[in-house]
């Protein structure tokens, strides 16, 4: 498989867990969003995603995926041996709805479309940045709630956890206060101890700038 990927995506990051905690061989193709005006709106890439963002997953068979929710429920359905979502119904359910939280409602809110856009209406860049603390902060005191009191979101590493850890890097890239959160930063403890969850980091990307 190859998955066109860049270092500090969220989405693209997502996707570089749930790949590792499967244990799965992959090809990253890197996808500079910056580079000569961003590689993600040249034509050969579009070719590959109309939408022109990443993650893009192409299979073992040639097809391409895109969208980081579409690629996981892939990966989840195509590759089971190990699991990230549980077997029970309701536990499954619990852990969907901790990815959608983030997936929907946190993350598009400070996708880097919608901050240029902002910027692009004469927002200030003080404004921008509250903007961000406030959906993330808003976002954050939900899955506090939700998540439980031991182990990862729900126990064992899985598809919440999936989605958790890369909306902590960009809620810490962006200076968002995390210290309320006692279960969220016990999750993330975990997770930065354990080798897919390191493997995935943006900091360990070969396409992370010197």
């Amino acid at each position: 498989m190859d998955l066109y990927t860049y270092y500090r995506s969220t989405s693209s990051y997502r996707v570089r867990i749930a790949l590792a905690l499967k244990g799965l061989d992959y090809r990253a193709v890197p996808v500079n969003l910056i580079r000569d005006g961003g590689e993600h709106r040249q034509a050969s890439y579009l070719a590959l995603n109309p939408q022109g963002r990443v993650p893009t997953l192409t299979t073992d068979e040639g097809e391409q995926i895109i969208q980081s929710p579409a690629i996981l429920e892939y990966l989840e359905e195509r590759y089971p041996d190990v699991p990230l979502l549980p077997t029970d119904p309701l536990a499954r359910a619990r852990h969907r709805s901790v990815a959608a939280l983030i997936g929907c409602d946190i993350h598009p809110l400070h996708n880097v479309a919608v901050l240029n856009r902002l910027r692009s209406l004469d927002v200030g860049e003080e404004q921008v940045m509250a903007w961000i603390a406030h959906w993330v902060g808003e976002g954050l005191k939900a899955v506090e709630s939700l998540i439980g009191d031991e182990g990862y979101c729900f126990g064992e590493p899985g598809m919440a956890d999936v989605y958790l850890l890369p909306q902590l890097y960009a809620a810490r890239r962006f200076n968002v206060p995390l210290d309320s959160y006692s279960r969220i930063l016990r999750v993330e403890r975990l997770a930065l101890a354990h080798p897919a969850f390191q493997t995935a980091h943006p900091d360990a990307q070969p396409d992370k700038p010197e």
